[in-house]
């Protein structure tokens, strides 16, 4: 399978998804669901499918798939859930300082830090004309969520508090590097992907049950326990959620074994602007310059990024001198 393929696929999934979520909300916005159970029953679903196709894998394969059974090996896959797990907490915090289109044009800094920590902790080189390229993907993004002014006071990016724009970039260096490490994990040996899943996901499923039981203490067991409410209110589209998270989650895993992060970044970047051409169709929003402007810019980078430099420039043709006979 060609990632490129698995890319566009991923792209359409993470942009479906928060069409979805959208769908999946009552007339006032709220939810018959309970959200805080989305990413648990996705975590499951992605564990189930893994299993089945380490199950099939061994069944079907003429060698067996290389599972490395070590603890020392399979406890690193605790470290990326550890990471989201802050990550998921200081992006709540930042919300207190910033304001959600801050945060969200603040977001993109995860490109720029997932370039520096790709070049950093796996050594991967990147060329010039990449690094303009990735800058370019980042100003992009940004653009098309700039809103535009009109007769009212415009928000300025420079309005919230310092606190918030710190946690903003501890936020960006966290999720790339949640992504680079998840990375290295999948690299690091030979082991079947479906294999290396099933533990990654393991983990997602323990530190997932734990966010539910503290979310009981929080509210003081007011609905009861998370597993008897788990799944009430759960409608097709409710699931059509969680089916969509989990099958992104699985795309990711599968570029982070057979490409990188980079391809990615780029991915989740084109979904992003993909969301907001369809949200003109099916939420009647109006679509504005900034977006169209951000959509150019993010065409241009993919260009530069991915075609090779021979095609982007017309080289000179160099001429082999021709080797004359000398008399006799």
């Amino acid at each position: 399978m060609q990632w490129y393929f698995v890319a566009a696929l991923l792209t359409i999934l993470t942009s479906s998804q928060g069409i979805l979520t959208k769908l999946s909300q009552n007339k006032d916005s709220t939810y018959d669901y309970d959200t805080a159970t989305v990413p648990f029953l996705g975590e499951i679903f992605k564990l189930l499918v893994s299993c089945f196709f380490l199950w099939r894998e061994k069944e079907t394969s003429p060698t067996p798939p290389k599972l490395t059974k070590e603890w020392r090996s399979m406890r690193l896959f605790l470290v990326p859930s550890v990471i989201y797990l802050f990550h998921n907490n200081i992006t709540f915090l930042t919300l207190k300082y910033l304001s959600p289109s801050t945060y969200q044009i603040m977001g993109n800094l995860k490109i720029i830090t997932t370039g520096i920590l790709f070049r950093i902790f796996l050594e991967r080189k990147l060329t010039k004309l990449q690094w303009m390229a990735i800058l370019l993907l980042a100003i992009g993004t940004t653009t098309s969520q700039v809103k535009g002014c009109g007769d009212s006071m415009c928000e300025s990016l420079l309005s919230g508090h310092i606190t918030g724009y710190i946690l903003a970039v501890v936020s960006a260096f966290l999720s790339a590097f949640a992504g680079i490490y998840t990375e290295y994990l999948l690299k690091k040996n030979n082991d079947s992907l479906y294999w290396q899943n099933i533990q990654l996901y393991t983990c997602g499923v323990f530190f997932n049950t734990g966010w539910l039981i503290v979310g009981d203490f929080q509210s003081g067991f007011e609905k009861g326990f998370w597993w008897q409410r788990i799944f009430n209110g759960y409608t097709l589209t409710a699931w059509l959620v969680v089916a969509n998270l989990a099958s992104s989650g699985l795309l990711v895993s599968w570029l982070m074994k057979y490409a990188d992060n980079i391809v990615k970044v780029y991915a989740t970047s084109m979904a992003m602007l993909l969301t907001a051409v369809l949200s003109q169709f099916l939420f009647d929003v109006k679509a504005t310059i900034q977006l169209v402007l951000g959509i150019i810019i993010c065409m241009i980078s993919l260009h530069l990024y991915f075609t090779p430099v021979h095609m982007l420039v017309d080289l000179p043709a160099i001429e082999t001198p021709v080797r004359r006979e000398e008399d006799p």
